[in-house]
């Protein structure tokens, strides 16, 4: 939960969520109305696809959520993958960061060439689906960064249990993961109209920013 969150781990949240949101305005774009993080908003239009006699519709939206899981799933086993003792150790949360900046550089170099370009959505809905595993406990995910139903609604208790006076000011933190993700979407569908698929290095170099932070800061705590 974010209100479990120090206060750099609740920077890097927004910082990624940020990036993440930047991501999906530049998918929703380019894909003309389907998600590359919002896996709900993907398997709505699924059944309307569906619905309407969509096939192909129905295959993008689908194919996107298997790349999302499987995104989930390469991240899932590298950061329960243990080290050798004595040995260098990446934390978990660096191999997920990470793993996302690796997928989501190739995704913009296969924008570099048209032949290519149909592998983009999946390599960067894979992607979005890693960085998920930036924040677990106990093997399972603490803080989704790249969807915000849950947040807002965690925002909205809390906001409630605060003005019944038997909390602080907890929901800020939801609220200001929405607010990353809103503000980076706009900046991410604003780019790709004035950039393409080039916009993605954008966003490698910011989720690259935030993995070499955290790598510096913890090369200065060891």
């Amino acid at each position: 939960m974010a209100t479990g969150l120090s206060r750099r781990q609740m920077y890097l949240a927004c910082g990624i969520t940020a990036a993440a949101g930047f991501v999906d305005g530049v998918g929703f774009i380019h894909l003309g109305g389907y998600f590359v993080s919002f896996m709900s908003g993907n398997s709505t239009r699924a059944g309307a696809d569906l619905a309407g006699g969509d096939l192909l519709g129905w295959a993008k939206a689908l194919g996107l959520v298997l790349s999302f899981v499987t995104g989930v799933v390469a991240a899932s086993l590298l950061t329960a993958r243990r080290e050798p003792a004595g040995a260098h150790i990446v934390t978990p949360q660096l191999r997920a960061i990470w793993l996302s900046v690796a997928v989501l550089g190739v995704a913009a170099v296969c924008g570099l060439f048209p032949v290519l370009h149909v592998a983009v959505a999946p390599l960067i809905a894979a992607a979005m689906g890693a960085v998920n595993a930036t924040f677990t406990r106990g093997g399972e995910v603490s803080v989704g960064l790249t969807y915000m139903t849950g947040a807002l609604v965690k925002a909205g208790q809390h906001l409630a249990a605060a003005l019944r006076g038997k909390q602080g000011t907890g929901w800020l933190r939801y609220a200001a993961l929405w607010c990353a993700i809103a503000a980076g979407s706009a900046a991410g569908a604003a780019a790709y109209l004035l950039a393409g698929l080039a916009a993605l290095w954008l966003a490698v170099l910011a989720l690259a920013g935030c993995a070499a932070v955290v790598q510096l800061r913890r090369g200065r705590a060891g």
